[in-house]
């Protein structure tokens, strides 16, 4: 069996003398045709219909709900200030409640402390409140989360970071779309905060624009947002307590999300709606030890929310079609099967072909899917960006991206091992051991 399969390998890869360099680039065409190609027409199309969209004036709003923040705080120290001003400061004519949730409060005292003298920062912001939450022990930032919603009282509920920061119209931008009732949840905008710091803050920085700016963007107008991120995502309040709060093990955010997918079906008008106005800073790992290891666990995570927890509830009849096809093609090829793909084919080109050929089939790869970028980058600045004149400084990064792309792919097959074979979400930083190990996945 193992002979057949490199024989097959050998056949498909193997070069006569009249072949040149793009006609063995040309075996690569399948990935993007049948994967990756269709994915990003949807988005591009998203985005030209966002950016027509988006040209019409506002309507006039009507009411401004009691908006509750959750703010899940463990060892930010001063920084948590910085996101609670930011909250206070908030160009929203409603009541903003913010609830500072520290977790395990005995060792994270310095926290702890920097979140109630925030309480001057108020003093001059009107219908702005603030509580202090402190869980003494520590749980995890679901349980965070779900000890702040059991006190919250606005109709609308954010959760978010304690070292992410906030544009002062964002509430704003973020709760205007709940002036649909189809809404359930709103996906906020994360950029870089530290970009400037060092090389993988940069690329990073570049990635939030390409995935979450732009690629939420499109995605957003076929109700088909992927995920809603941990650090900033915007819910109905009473659907999520109708859902139970979130629930404990990692990734809690795609698990929410997923969740929250699973009445689209037998509720067709529910929606997820991205936003790319309402805006949040967050810090990226700046070294690359540190990004490489956080990306062992969100990776990893991925593989456990599709694979481990939700396996038997990826149904139409849940998600609708579209959701259910689209997590099919995004969720489990692209995300799970596609970086396996791309090292077994490299592997597979570095041992059969000539170093020429292997240097021709990676540049032709290089320069299709540069140009592809150029064009999608330059679509989302024209369409999309809210400060533009700042987005195209990464511009002259762009011609690194893709070798970037690549070694994530190579890196995300490495972390869905480990989790299939350690299962490393029990070991994730987000909750202690005791917390994670008593779930059933």
């Amino acid at each position: 069996m193992w002979e057949q399969i490199v024989f097959s390998f050998q056949t498909l890869f193997a070069s006569s003398s009249s072949q040149t360099w793009l006609e063995l680039a040309l075996k690569f065409f399948p990935f993007v045709v049948l994967l990756e190609a269709p994915f990003y027409i949807l988005v591009t199309a998203g985005m030209v219909r966002y950016g027509l969209r988006e040209h019409r004036p506002d309507r006039q709003r009507e009411r401004y709900p009691r908006v509750s923040c959750l703010i899940t705080c463990y060892s930010e120290g001063e920084d948590v200030r910085k996101t609670i001003e930011s909250l206070a400061h908030q160009l929203y004519p409603g009541v903003i409640e913010i609830i500072a949730i520290v977790d395990g409060a005995i060792q994270n005292r310095p926290t702890l402390v920097a979140a109630r003298n925030a309480r001057t920062l108020l003093r001059a912001a009107p219908r702005r409140q603030l509580v202090v939450l402190p869980k003494w022990q520590r749980g995890g930032r679901v349980s965070s989360l779900n000890a702040g919603l059991s006190v919250a009282t606005g109709e609308i509920v954010m959760a978010l970071d304690g070292d992410t920061s906030f544009d002062n119209d964002m509430v704003r931008n973020a709760t205007r779309h709940f002036d649909d009732p189809g809404v359930v949840a709103v996906a906020g905008n994360l950029r870089v905060r530290n970009a400037k710091r060092s090389l993988a803050t940069r690329m990073q920085a570049l990635e939030y624009l390409l995935s979450i700016a732009a690629g939420k963007t499109g995605l957003s107008e076929f109700n088909l947002v992927n995920n809603i991120s941990g650090a900033f995502g915007v819910f109905r309040t009473q659907f999520i307590r109708n859902l139970g709060g979130w629930d404990a093990g990692t990734a809690e955010d795609l698990d929410m999300t997923t969740r929250i997918k699973q009445y689209f079906g037998r509720h067709p008008g529910l929606r997820i709606v991205f936003e790319p106005h309402a805006v949040g800073h967050t810090d990226a790992p700046d070294s690359w030890r540190i990004f490489f290891r956080q990306r062992l666990r969100w990776d990893g995570d991925m593989f456990y929310i599709f694979i481990r927890k939700f396996r038997f509830n990826l149904r139409p009849r849940l998600l609708g079609w579209r959701n259910f096809l689209f997590v099919v093609v995004n969720g489990l090829l692209m995300q799970l099967v596609m970086p396996f793909m791309i090292v077994g084919y490299t592997g597979v080109m570095l041992f059969t072909l000539p170093v020429g050929a292997v240097l021709g089939v990676l540049g032709f790869i290089y320069l299709a899917y540069l140009a592809s970028l150029l064009f999608y980058f330059l679509l989302y600045i024209v369409a999309v960006s809210e400060r533009p004149a700042d987005d195209l400084v990464y511009l002259a990064f762009l011609p690194l991206f893709p070798l970037f792309a690549f070694v994530n792919r190579v890196h995300c097959s490495f972390s869905i091992l480990q989790e299939i074979f350690l299962k490393s979400h029990l070991d994730s930083s987000m909750a202690p051991w005791w917390v994670l190990r008593k779930t059933k996945f």
